[in-house]
């Protein structure tokens, strides 16, 4: 059994935990920072979170300084009498804590993108004539059909941070017939380009940043590229051109033109629910 002392510092240190917990999300979101670690559909559930961190951690605290000796009857297992056990657990919490005290909010870049492997294909699985060229080879993928049949007539094709993925992924499917086409694209620099190439990437982020999927499309340029580094955010427009590289068919744009960009305030790519609804109203702008 345990002495009721030691149950009243179990409580304590839990109780500052969650308040620990409540503090860091609640300067996420004051900064709107919340974008940098999950995906927009899930912040309103997590703006809300510190509300009951803060109503556990008030009840943890006050039963460590108020409750009665009789109260605590040490009725669950007992609690570890090792200390090393003890400081492991509850450094499992107090290390994210810590690191998110210590590192600067900031978007994932080439370096995340490096460790888990950028992707050169779309992460989604994706009138009379643009019905008979755009025609879905499946019903998976008849939203990107859909998609596709309207981004073909447009003089240029901007690929909108909304619908990234899903655009990317109609031109995918069908590269042959996009074969030609301007586009305008933006994103960041995954590692060092060399003379001629490089590739534009993004992280598409389904619920949060831990199952965020880097992706890109690889940008070439007839002159020398210079004064291009890693991690900066370029704005590209050129002409789309899909090429066969280690088995693979894959989209690349001949850049035109390549200026550089401020980061956008929201650096991510959410998958979405209606993508041809989402570039309609776009339309209507």
């Amino acid at each position: 059994m345990n002495h009721p002392r030691v149950i009243r510092a179990h409580y304590f240190a839990r109780s500052l935990i969650l308040l620990g917990f409540a503090l860091f999300i609640a300067h996420l979101s004051k900064a709107g920072a919340l974008k940098y670690y999950i995906a927009p559909s899930m912040e309103p559930y997590i703006r809300y979170c510190p509300i009951a961190l803060v109503l556990m951690a008030v009840s943890l605290a006050y039963q460590a300084l108020f409750q009665k000796a009789a109260v605590l009857c040490d009725c669950e297992r007992p609690l570890s009498a090792s200390s090393w056990k003890n400081a492991a657990v509850y450094g499992l919490f107090l290390l994210p804590l810590l690191l998110g005290a210590l590192l600067p909010d900031q978007a994932l870049g080439s370096s995340a993108a490096a460790k888990r492997g950028m992707s050169l294909t779309s992460p989604l699985s994706a009138a009379e004539q643009l019905e008979a060229t755009f025609k879905a080879p499946d019903p998976y993928n008849a939203e990107f059909a859909e998609l596709a049949k309207r981004l073909y007539p447009e003089e240029i094709i901007e690929i909108r941070p909304e619908i990234f993925s899903e655009t990317v992924g109609a031109i995918e499917l069908f590269q042959d017939q996009f074969r030609g086409k301007k586009i305008k694209l933006s994103g960041f620099v995954y590692q060092a380009p060399n003379a001629h190439e490089f590739i534009l990437g993004r992280f598409l982020v389904m619920c949060c940043t831990a199952d965020a999927a880097p992706f890109g499309v690889v940008v070439t340029s007839a002159e020398p590229l210079r004064n291009i580094r890693a991690d900066a955010w370029l704005e590209v427009e050129g002409t789309i051109e899909p090429q066969i590289r280690q088995g693979k068919n894959i989209i690349t744009v001949a850049a035109e033109q390549v200026k550089e960009i401020p980061r956008p305030d929201t650096p991510y790519v959410y998958p979405s629910g209606d993508s041809v609804k989402v570039w309609e109203s776009g339309q209507d702008e």
